[in-house]
């Protein structure tokens, strides 16, 4: 188990009601939040991580950019850019984390 708590993976409200619609199911981040299996909530939904991934960012493809909300591989870069204020410098060798999480049907 981490010291991270799982619910702590989706950063704020935007991306939280993207997972609860669906449209998010998965974020590349620069710490593990958890480990397969482990769940958390979400406005009182729980969700399951179901893979958790060391890669980089060079490993990315358009597929996981349309997991986390983006059209497109070129999108996401973009809106990375936005997100972290300008600050943000793509390398495709910077190590993330990608968590693949899933709705759970109690």
């Amino acid at each position: 188990m981490s010291d991270n708590d799982p619910a702590d993976l989706l950063p704020n409200d935007r991306v939280k009601q993207a997972a609860l619609d669906g449209e998010v199911t998965q974020l590349h981040r620069g710490n593990r939040y958890g480990e397969e299996g482990d769940t958390f909530e979400v406005d009182g939904v729980a969700f399951e991580l179901t893979e958790v991934t060391e890669r980089t960012l060079g490993d990315m493809t358009d597929e996981d950019a349309k997991r986390e909300g983006s059209p497109s591989l070129e999108a996401y870069k973009e809106r990375m850019v936005r997100a972290h204020g300008g600050n943000f410098d793509w390398d495709d060798d910077a190590d993330v984390v990608r968590h693949r999480f899933e709705r759970v049907d109690e």
